[in-house]
């Protein structure tokens, strides 16, 4: 059973508009940020937006005033808004959580969702 599962994601032109959801199945005590990250193709896993649970948000200088990361804890679940899609945004977008448990931050990830920006 997966614990984060992502959608939204496909084939956009350059301006357009997608919405990303993260779906989990965690309980949101523990959790102390949630996030996402991309990995174009030939390329490492950056970070794109993350928020705290304090409601902070980060977000990477290339995506700043496009991007918008926003959660819903009564759905469990993580978005993040991209408007403005440029063909440089091209790549595997990944959800992931940080959560406290037994003394320590655990790490999870989803399985990751294609995001193509092209004319």
């Amino acid at each position: 059973q997966e614990l984060l599962v992502e959608s939204g994601g496909g084939l956009v032109q350059p301006g357009g508009s997608l919405r990303l959801s993260c779906a989990f199945s965690l309980t949101n005590s523990g959790i102390t940020a949630v996030g996402w990250y991309r990995q174009p193709p030939g390329k490492q896993r950056d970070l794109v937006a993350t928020a705290s649970s304090g409601g902070t948000t980060n977000y990477a200088d290339s995506v700043k005033g496009r991007f918008t990361i926003s959660r819903d804890n009564a759905k469990n679940t993580v978005y993040l808004q991209m408007n403005s899609l440029k063909p440089e945004d091209t790549a595997i977008y990944y959800c992931n959580i940080q959560k406290y448990i037994m003394g320590k931050i655990s790490n999870y990830w989803g399985q990751g969702t294609q995001v193509t920006v092209s004319s």
